[in-house]
């Protein structure tokens, strides 16, 4: 099935840096690129209507059964509009992965951030982790049926690999800070960790979408969680009896 993918976006995803599969064939990418004058201004805009169109049609329909033309439709625009952003489905499945990941990583460390400084406990933790948006059902389905893709396709499992590689990333790095901040450290590997967490959270709502009144959304998480990362995780050396660190300042916490 490598014929989904035009060459120059495979020699993107193979070559290119900062984001894998999102990175155009050419020239510099959207980060690095000044915004040019005029009616291109609109192009943030106009992205942001197709990824939007995007995973309704692909929710509403499945991946491989939307077309193109399908995406254009609803979001009110071009064909040309639409390959002046992304070269494929894929690119364009990538890219809406990419900002669901930003924008779910972004609630959770807002929701951890407004915690005081008593509620960093692990049962607090695993009850803001356990939190699952009303519209996550649409994004688990188009998520699904890509990933049952990749399974079938080297090339996309390469590419999809990369992308929860970073998710993964961000997920060990922040779990990281915060178990610091509720005075806790991982025993294990943070990355395995951040795989485990995955497992939890994909295969509960897999379950949770077949039988949501038996096993509403985020229940496991809720119930299973804390304990896990207690058996998962340890008091930092230099805690005191009722859990405070002996250390001063800001090296108390991140």
């Amino acid at each position: 099935m490598r014929e989904f993918y035009p060459p120059a976006l495979i020699a993107a995803w193979e070559g290119g840096a900062g984001k894998v599969g999102v990175r155009r064939a050419s020239g510099p990418t959207e980060e690095e690129a000044p915004v040019p004058k005029g009616v291109t201004r609109r192009r943030p805009r106009t992205r942001a209507a197709l990824l939007k169109a995007a995973l309704e049609t692909f929710a509403e329909h499945g991946f491989h059964a939307t077309t193109i033309e399908q995406v254009c439709e609803r979001a009110g625009y071009t064909r040309g509009a639409y390959y002046s952003n992304f070269a494929s489905k894929e690119e364009l499945f990538l890219a809406l992965f990419d900002e669901h990941s930003e924008r779910t990583v972004r609630r959770l460390a807002d929701a951890i951030d407004g915690l005081g400084a008593d509620e960093y406990t692990l049962p607090r933790l695993a009850e803001l982790a356990a939190r699952v948006e009303p519209d996550e059902r649409d994004w688990y389905l188009v998520t699904t049926e890509f990933t049952l893709h990749a399974i079938r396709d080297p090339q996309a499992a390469w590419v999809l690999a990369r992308h929860d590689e970073r998710l993964r990333a961000e997920i060990a790095r922040g779990l990281t800070l915060v178990l610091r901040r509720a005075g806790r450290e991982l025993t294990v590997d943070a990355d395995r960790f951040a795989r485990l967490l995955i497992a939890l959270r994909e295969g509960g709502l897999a379950q949770s979408y077949v039988e949501p009144t038996e096993l509403p959304p985020g229940t496991l998480e809720r119930q299973f969680l804390a304990p896990l990362l207690e058996a998962s995780t340890r008091e930092l050396p230099g805690r005191g009896p009722e859990g405070q660190s002996k250390r001063s300042g800001s090296d108390a916490v991140i």
